[in-house]
C-alpha cells in the first residue's frame, strides 16, 4: 500500500511541476503525513526530485530561445549561497519545526494564490 502512496505523490508532484507549480507542495507532505517519513528525509527527497526536473526545463527553454544569459551570474550566485545556507540551517532545525515552518509556507502560498485568484477576477469584470 505505501508504494501506491509513494507512486501517487511522485506521479503528484511531477504532474503539478510540469504546470509551474512546486510538486514539493504535494510531495512533502504526501510523504510526511501518509508515508511517515521524516520531514528531512522529505525535504531532501524533494530538493533531489527537483534536480532533473531543473535540467529537462532548462533545456527544454534553451531550446526555445527563451534564456536570457545576461545578468544570470547575479541570480545564481545569490541563489546557490542561500540555497546552501537554507540547508544548513534546515539541517540544525528540529523536524517538528522545520514541518511547522513548511506548513507556515504553504499557507501563505495559499493565501497569495487566493489574492492572486480575486485580483484577476476583479480585473477580468471590470
Amino acid at each position: 500500500m505505501a508504494f501506491l502512496i509513494y507512486a501517487a505523490a511522485g506521479f503528484l508532484s511531477g504532474l503539478l511541476g510540469g504546470m509551474g507549480m512546486g510538486g514539493g507542495t504535494i510531495l512533502i507532505p504526501a510523504l510526511t503525513l501518509f508515508c511517515g517519513v521524516n520531514q528531512h528525509v522529505a525535504q531532501v527527497t524533494n530538493l533531489i526530485s527537483f534536480l532533473p526536473m531543473a535540467v529537462f526545463s532548462l533545456s527544454v527553454h534553451k531550446k526555445q530561445g527563451l534564456i536570457k544569459t545576461r545578468g544570470l551570474a547575479s541570480l545564481i550566485i545569490p541563489a546557490v549561497i542561500t540555497s546552501v545556507l537554507g540547508g544548513l540551517v534546515a539541517l540544525i532545525l528540529p523536524a517538528r519545526v522545520l514541518g511547522r515552518l513548511f506548513g507556515a509556507f504553504l499557507v501563505a502560498l495559499a493565501i497569495h494564490g487566493a489574492i492572486e485568484a480575486a485580483a484577476s477576477l476583479k480585473k477580468g469584470r471590470g
